[in-house]
């Protein structure tokens, strides 16, 4: 439960246990951070460009929106199938699996409660499962 007894995934309880926008931000940063020095990361952290401010600010973005907070994503972007755009990718279980690590690394030295960070790998694990699905998929439909 969040500090105000709303359960997470619950309205903007998630956005709110987060931090909100700041506190996002601080995590995808952190993240970015993880992956630049984790070598499990390497492959993933090759799948994005050099520059990572617009990826930062995407997922940033995001996160607010898929956490119960604004849209900020659509605001600015447009809308988005996470799995589909990144389909093109070769993503499999050793990607979908450093990317949470990145994300749990990263979690670490945030200032969120213990069950809330639990929750979000819990619910992170989701659409990074979707994602590899997608890959796998349409990397079979190629051969």
């Amino acid at each position: 439960m969040s500090g105000d007894l709303r359960a997470y995934g619950t309205g903007d309880a998630s956005f709110v246990a987060a931090g909100g926008y700041e506190g996002i931000r601080r995590l995808v940063d952190a993240f970015y951070e993880v992956m630049d020095r984790a070598p499990a990361a390497r492959r993933i952290r090759d799948m994005h460009p050099d520059e990572l401010e617009e990826t930062r600010d995407k997922l940033t973005r995001f996160l607010c929106g898929w956490l119960g907070g604004p849209k900020l994503f659509r605001e600015k972007y447009g809308s988005i199938s996470i799995p589909g755009v990144h389909g093109h990718l070769a993503v499999g279980e050793a990607e979908r699996d450093a990317w949470i690590e990145c994300m749990e690394r990263a979690l670490e030295d945030q200032p969120f409660t213990d069950d809330f960070k639990a929750y979000l790998i819990e619910q992170l694990a989701i659409p990074a499962e979707r994602v590899r699905v997608r890959c796998q998929e349409l990397q079979g439909r190629d051969r």
